[in-house]
């Protein structure tokens, strides 16, 4: 149903358009899975890779191997495949804000019970009663997301709760890594037949976050209007983290041998040879 790259400056990519994505998610409930929908953007990466080198744990890396599968959203990730000889185009960029509507009608189609987990005291509840207003049936519980997850009694009547309500569809919508690191830490005790991190997506319908216009976000320009939103929040992820990023990209290549190096780099940098292409063709 979907492509999977792999081996992709150890990353595991599928390709999916928003219509796949959500039709994986309904074959997800409709088969009584339990099946955990990821994505990557370049905080992700530079999360991962910064994982990697200095710890102290593994949790992003265990999450992410545990992922039915994961779909790209940032246009720098679509970005980054292409350089690695990967077809990948700008439908295959599915973000929050978009896929929500097509979640939230199937969920309501099918009868779904949906669990959101996340934002703020008062926002949560804004934007859940706007979704309830918008898909006229649905059946959504919401809880914040300002809890002491380390707080063992604290977490287990949250996830007491989430269990009462026998979700289809569980939401967690905590700030990327902290919500990744609880569906983790947590995952064996959910009862949710799919789940995803969806980082501030009831903020944006509960109007606190403001979006920008589709467009923008496909063309690759998201994070200018988010950094002028949130700068101060946001300027290490912006402005540092893309570094980061590139040097462990330009590290892991000079660390491939000699005589493995021209199939380790992106397909865009290694020369094409006309002459023997030639001798090839003949």
């Amino acid at each position: 149903m979907f492509t999977c790259i792999a081996d992709f400056f150890d990353l595991r990519i599928h390709a999916l358009t928003v219509n796949q994505l959500t039709g994986l998610a309904v074959e997800g409930v409709s088969g009584g899975k339990k099946w955990l929908i990821a994505n990557h953007n370049l905080h992700s990466v530079y999360l991962l890779h910064r994982e990697s080198r200095f710890g102290p744990d593994q949790k992003m890396h265990s999450y992410f191997n545990r992922a039915k599968c994961t779909h790209v959203d940032g246009m720098s990730i679509v970005l980054l495949a292409r350089l690695f000889g990967h077809k990948l185009s700008r439908d295959h960029r599915v973000s929050y804000t978009e896929w929500l509507p097509y979640l939230m009608r199937s969920a309501t189609e099918n009868n779904w019970r949906v669990y959101y987990l996340g934002s703020t005291p008062g926002v949560v509840e804004r934007g859940a009663k706007r979704l309830r207003e918008r898909y006229a049936g649905l059946a959504l519980r919401a809880h914040h997301g300002y809890f002491d997850i380390s707080n063992q009694q604290e977490n287990n009547r949250i996830l007491a709760d989430i269990a009462s309500f026998k979700p289809d569809l569980l939401m967690v919508g905590m700030g990327m890594p902290r919500q990744e690191r609880w569906i983790e830490e947590n995952f064996d005790q959910l009862d949710s037949k799919i789940i995803v991190a969806s980082g501030a997506m009831l903020d944006r319908v509960a109007g606190v976050a403001r979006t920008p216009a589709r467009w923008i976000g496909r063309l690759g320009f998201e994070w200018i209007y988010r950094f002028g939103s949130e700068p101060r929040r946001l300027a290490f992820r912006y402005l540092i983290e893309p570094w980061c990023v590139l040097f462990w990209l330009a590290e892991s290549l000079l660390k491939v041998p000699n005589e493995d190096k021209e199939s380790a780099l992106p397909q865009a940098l290694i020369p094409f040879d006309h002459e023997e292409a030639a001798r090839d063709a003949e």
